[in-house]
């Protein structure tokens, strides 16, 4: 095959096609690019993403070596689609049209043209996998700094340097040319595309790259799956394995960052596979690693309402929500539970009753049971703790009088079936009350909580008793109202029992 001149479409400029005809002394005269092609090299490069940008500097430099032409053309017509470009001036023309999409190349045999297609065969696994050695987690790659990375399981990690020597920028930009190509090929996934960050998939490994100015310098983290668990590695109860089967629908995965959330998350997914469940997944980015028969959907190629109605129409059995940070993902995770879908939400939290939190003030407080029903709390990998909860309509802890009965949202330890929080709404605040076993009262102390409970919520009450007296901490914004229900009830229990009382603002 010799041809003598021929248009490129940008697929293959970045894939390094044409570079490879030119330098194979396929193309004998000239290389033609739509002005257009350009100005997207231009943006992208702007954007951090130098890839076509040095392949377009290496076909300029093969073609002086080799004594062809580029020539950058502008269209007859206005035509701001770059591959409808390519496909315009090889029509105008006449030209053989170069191209790495298959679609383009598709579309250009029916319209009559003559089409070279292919790519460049990448050899190897990506550079970036040197720093990857049995036992390492995330590589952390900055300019200027010596390669590090966390050597453990989730939970339980240390941070090494992987070097001595530091890693400069013109590394950096090989490492992300090399990420970039794979990516075009359709090795991976561009989850997120932003001036200042790009966050990507490739095989079992998530890559974020930021530039400057947004980070202080180019920096790489890559994250590899290194622990693919089953349910029954996590030596759970047969009482909570039978409520993932036959109860849980509300579901939420608890804890700190690194400590084990989506490994447990992909492990309970690929449990409900076993159980012949639907399962699919919101991520972004979609590092879950799950087999392909899951559908993963990214948030950040969608809107909010598309998800809505795919799930709520498509109405998996579990649909496995990745992340959830912003008010928009409480509000998608209500409204498909609330519509009767099965919801495994991971979320970011200190505490298991921390998660729960996080959705007070985003739905009713009543709603809350019947949009959680259990709650997974994971630490250094393992199962730490596991919340059911449920409302009841009673007398909430710390309050007395019968009048105050009000529904109230118990949080109860899975597996000893304690009571351990109660959230209630008390005026126009919600209380979230930890009910811890106390030691034995004085009777003095008993008779201020009975005196106090009728009117104010007791939990950040503080009663502290010495031999001078007993002081009696009222936060400030309801100890007014404290003194004008209280004052003269607290003085008789002062005068009866001999004692000091004080009352102070806290």
């Amino acid at each position: 095959m010799h041809l003598e001149e021929v248009v490129s479409d940008i697929s293959a400029i970045k894939s390094g096609f044409i570079i490879d005809l030119v330098s194979g002394g396929k193309i004998e005269n000239k290389v033609i690019i739509p002005e257009v092609v350009i100005d997207a090299i231009r943006r992208e490069a702007k954007r951090g993403n130098i890839l076509a940008l040095d392949r377009l500097m290496n076909l300029r430099d093969l073609a002086d070596q080799v004594g062809i032409t580029i020539e950058v053309r502008e269209n007859k017509k206005r035509i701001q689609d770059d591959d409808m470009a390519a496909l315009d001036l090889a029509m105008d023309g006449n030209y053989p049209l170069v191209t790495s999409d298959e679609h383009i190349a598709k579309i250009a045999k029916s319209i009559g043209l003559e089409v070279v297609s292919g790519r460049t065969r990448l050899q190897g696994p990506p550079l970036f996998t040197k720093f990857f050695s049995e036992g390492i987690m995330s590589v952390h790659l900055k300019e200027g700094v010596p390669p590090r990375g966390k050597i453990g399981v989730p939970g339980s990690w240390h941070l090494e340097n992987l070097g001595d020597k530091v890693i400069e920028g013109s590394e950096l930009e090989r490492i992300i040319q090399d990420i970039f190509e794979r990516i075009e090929r359709g090795e991976g996934i561009l989850e997120i595309d932003r001036e200042g960050s790009k966050i990507l998939m490739l095989d079992n490994y998530r890559v974020i790259i930021t530039f400057p100015p947004f980070s202080d310098k180019l920096e790489i983290t890559i994250t590899k799956k290194v622990v693919d668990l089953e349910l029954e590695d996590y030596k759970l109860s047969p009482k909570l394995i039978n409520r993932f089967r036959e109860r849980a629908e509300g579901i939420l995965i608890a804890g700190a960052p690194g400590m084990g959330k989506t490994t447990f998350a992909r492990a309970l997914a690929k449990f409900y596979l076993r159980e012949n469940k639907i399962i699919k997944t919101i991520e972004s980015p979609r590092d879950l690693c799950l087999p392909s028969i899951v559908t993963q959907y990214s948030k950040s190629k969608s809107s909010s309402e598309e998800i809505h109605d795919v799930l709520l129409l498509s109405r998996p059995d579990y649909t496995f929500f990745d992340e959830m940070r912003d008010t928009e993902d409480f509000k998608i995770f209500t409204d498909l539970r609330l519509a009767g879908v099965g919801m495994v939400g991971v979320i970011h939290a200190a505490t298991p009753i921390d998660a729960i939190q996080r959705f007070i003030g985003r739905v009713e407080l009543g709603m809350i049971p019947s949009i959680i029903d259990t709650v997974v709390f994971i630490n250094r990998g393992i199962v730490d703790k596991v919340y059911e909860l449920e409302t009841k309509v009673k007398i909430p802890h710390g309050l007395t009088e019968s009048d105050l009965t009000r529904p109230v949202v118990l949080v109860r330890n899975f597996d000893t079936n304690e009571v351990e929080y109660e959230i209630y709404v008390f005026g126009e605040r919600t209380f979230v009350v930890p009910l811890k076993v106390k030691e034995k009262e004085s009777a003095i102390t008993c008779m201020i909580n009975k005196v106090l409970g009728k009117h104010i919520p007791m939990e950040n009450v503080i009663i502290e008793e010495s031999n001078e007296g007993i002081i009696i901490g009222i936060p400030a914004n309801i100890i007014n109202y404290a003194l004008r229900r209280c004052r003269k009830k607290i003085q008789k229990i002062e005068d009866k029992m001999g004692v000091r009382i004080s009352i102070k603002p806290i």
